[in-house]
């Protein structure tokens, strides 16, 4: 498990190789990201399962789930899981090992760290007995009730009196001193608090600025944006501040046209002024936006047509080259 998966720009990435070339070359490398070394060898069924797991899962919704992954972040929201936790994960896991789990546990008001020697992804399907002895000592351990303390999310059941009690009609017996209160059996030993009450936020239209932040990054990718917002100086600055804030938050964000449709004008109109310089990073863009290819190719031959052949030639010697580097498969 992790707060964050990754980068946004590797997982965007992965949905462009995905919806060029498929989910082979994804499957073919899956074993060498989930399983150690010597499991892989010396469980081969196993691993054709899981490369077969890959291969077969559609398309679509494997690109859909690694958009889903690049947006993903969760590290701001850890102080609000309010129950005893355990953080499992394999020694060797290269995907979401140690230091995202770590992570996990510094966030997490009441966490514990559990690194399994000798597993990498899949930690249940490598240690399976070592996870499920883990699973029970935590299980049995971590949610009994504290008696002066409630640090963990656990809040003892109080025993309430009857609503209406009955008057006594015989002798008043003296008072028994009231010793400690045993739950029954079928009372929860422990209630989770409620989660905070969020407060209403303000009235009005939100700044432009924060939207036009959030899909800039999302459409050019957190290093492109990354760079450009670093080279700002007193100078660009404002400029920058410009782009944000109409161009992506104002344009970009308009419901009228998806993102696919926005990337196919964006095309056009860079080879339309001769801006090569900026086609780099729109085409990148657009392959993230789900244009193909061959999609990409078509707009470039329309753009041929009305806005002249030498634009286009140029255009088409940047995209052959964008196209390589973000199709080609990892070796």
């Amino acid at each position: 498990a992790s707060p964050r998966f990754g980068t946004a720009d590797e997982f965007r990435q992965r949905g462009v190789i995905v919806r060029t070339n498929g989910l082979d070359p994804i499957a073919r490398s899956s074993p060498e990201r989930w399983f150690t070394g010597g499991y892989a060898a010396a469980q081969p069924a196993i691993t054709e399962w899981a490369v077969q797991m890959v291969r077969t899962t559609d398309p679509g919704c494997y690109i859909s789930a690694c958009e889903a992954l690049a947006a993903f972040d969760v590290r701001g929201e850890l102080g609000r899981v309010g129950v005893p936790t355990l953080v499992l994960v394999g020694s060797d896991d290269q995907v979401t090992g140690p230091a995202e789990a770590r992570t996990l546990v510094a966030g997490i008001p009441d966490a514990r760290l559990a690194v399994v020697p000798g597993a990498s992804h899949l930690v249940p399907v490598e240690q399976p007995a070592a996870v499920t002895d883990l699973l029970v000592r935590h299980f049995t351990t971590a949610w009994q009730a504290a008696p002066d303390a409630t640090s963990t999310g656990q809040i003892p059941v109080p025993v309430h009196p009857a609503a209406h009690p009955v008057p006594a009609t015989g002798p008043v017996a003296a008072p028994v001193q009231p010793g400690p209160v045993q739950p029954s059996q079928s009372a929860p030993i422990a209630e989770i608090a409620p989660a905070p009450a969020v407060p209403p936020q303000a009235q009005g239209r939100p700044d432009p600025y924060d939207a036009g932040l959030k899909v800039r990054r999302e459409v050019l990718g957190d290093g492109h944006v990354d760079q450009a917002l670093a080279q700002a100086d007193e100078f660009s600055g404002d400029f920058q501040e410009f782009l944000t804030r109409y161009a992506w938050g104002e344009i970009w964000d308009r419901p009228g046209l998806d993102r696919r449709s926005r990337s196919c004008v964006t095309l056009t109109a860079l080879v339309a002024g001769g801006h090569l310089d900026e086609l780099a990073p729109h085409l990148r863009a657009a392959l993230r936006n789900g244009l193909t290819p061959g999609e990409i190719k078509e707009v470039l031959l329309q753009a041929a047509v009305y806005c002249g052949v030498p634009a286009a030639n140029g255009a088409f010697r940047v995209a052959q080259q964008v196209i390589r580097e973000e199709t080609t498969p990892p070796e």
